[in-house]
């Protein structure tokens, strides 16, 4: 901003430019002006951004004093630039529709030397108050949403780390490695970047939140999750627990990382027909990171081995999965992993 006000004068009088440019050089203004209210758009066409204060006669021939005022505050950068009204007479009904179309203030011709320069004076030095005012708040609101931003990532990456720490601990806790938690974290993102419905923040979500699907089993007994073979009826109605016992430690979370893992945890055990646990939900009843999970660890859960199962072969679980589209598993998800099985494979492939 120039530290030297820019007066632009119009009026169809040479004369009262000149006098009122006589008055106001008294406070050292730079000046523009114009005879025709066309002349003065063009003007401000030109260089939009150089005027502080625009003294506008009303009555003019072609384009008059409210034609002019009424573009000038039509266009986004002229449209706060103060303008006082030049009238020869005192007509309320005109000082009413100048003040109307933006107009700020009006002086009488002839002019008062102390009036003009006490009015164009105040005008401009509450014109620039209004843009530094501008300015600060634009720097605040910057300075805000950057401080915003910031706190956000610090909790995310807070969110992150307690997500590491409790996978650590489930780590050794159960039969769930520190490969398994990666591959499913993976898998699951890749899911995800894969559907036409889910964004890069939701693989983003995934991949920091799946890994928790199981934190659950924290609280399963020893000898229930370490047991060497099939579980019995009882035994595996504990089992089940742990998607409502990861349910209740995480869902009081309303952080996305947490809010997401609390999801996934409660329902990647859920089918699609209806017949999974723990609450029987079928087909979109379940959440897509739920639908997304559950493909992702029945995947990697068959191709491997566990303390009650040997691996399948790759093949094996592609034919089981496929077997189970429409029943265990979302069908989209299904066509999805199989329109793209090599990017899946590979990553069982990065062990």
């Amino acid at each position: 901003m120039n530290n030297k006000p820019h007066i632009l004068i119009v009026d169809d009088i040479v004369d009262n430019i000149q006098v009122a440019m006589n008055i106001l050089r008294e406070d050292n203004y730079d000046f523009s002006f114009a005879t025709k209210g066309d002349e003065a758009l063009e003007l401000l066409q030109g260089n939009p951004t150089r005027y502080d204060l625009i003294l506008l006669d009303i009555m003019m021939p072609s384009v008059n004093g409210f034609e002019v005022c009424n573009q000038i505050k039509s266009q986004p950068l002229t449209r706060q630039i103060p303008i006082i009204f030049l009238t020869a007479k005192v007509d309320i009904d005109s000082i009413s529709k100048g003040f109307s179309l933006g107009a700020v203030d009006y002086i009488t011709k002839p002019f008062h030397a102390d009036e003009l320069l006490a009015r164009v004076r105040n005008h401009l030095n509450l014109y620039r108050a209004n843009l530094l005012l501008q300015e600060h708040n634009l720097a605040l609101e910057t300075k805000i949403r950057y401080e915003h931003n910031r706190l956000l990532t610090e909790l995310e990456n807070n969110q992150k780390e307690i997500i590491y720490i409790l996978t650590e601990l489930m780590e050794s806790t159960s039969d769930e490695t520190g490969k398994h938690i990666h591959r499913i974290a993976e898998l699951s993102s890749l899911l995800a970047h894969l559907h036409p419905s889910m964004t890069a923040e939701d693989a983003d979500v995934l991949y920091h939140a799946s890994p928790m699907h199981d934190i659950g089993k924290i609280k399963i007994p020893h000898h229930i999750l370490h047991k060497q073979g099939k579980l019995d009826t009882d035994e595996f109605d504990i089992m089940k627990t742990h998607t409502i016992l990861a349910f209740n430690l995480l869902n009081s979370s309303n952080r996305k990382f947490m809010n997401a893992a609390a999801i996934i945890a409660h329902e990647h055990h859920e089918r699609w027909d209806g017949k999974g646990y723990p609450r029987n939900i079928k087909g979109n009843e379940i959440h897509l990171y739920g639908r997304i999970v559950a493909l992702a660890d029945v995947f990697d859960a068959l191709t491997h081995t566990r303390c009650y199962k040997p691996a399948w072969p790759v093949d094996k679980a592609l034919d089981y999965i496929q077997q189970q589209r429409g029943q265990h598993f979302d069908p989209e998800l299904v066509d999805l992993f199989f329109h793209h099985v090599d990017k899946f494979t590979d990553i069982l492939d990065a062990e």
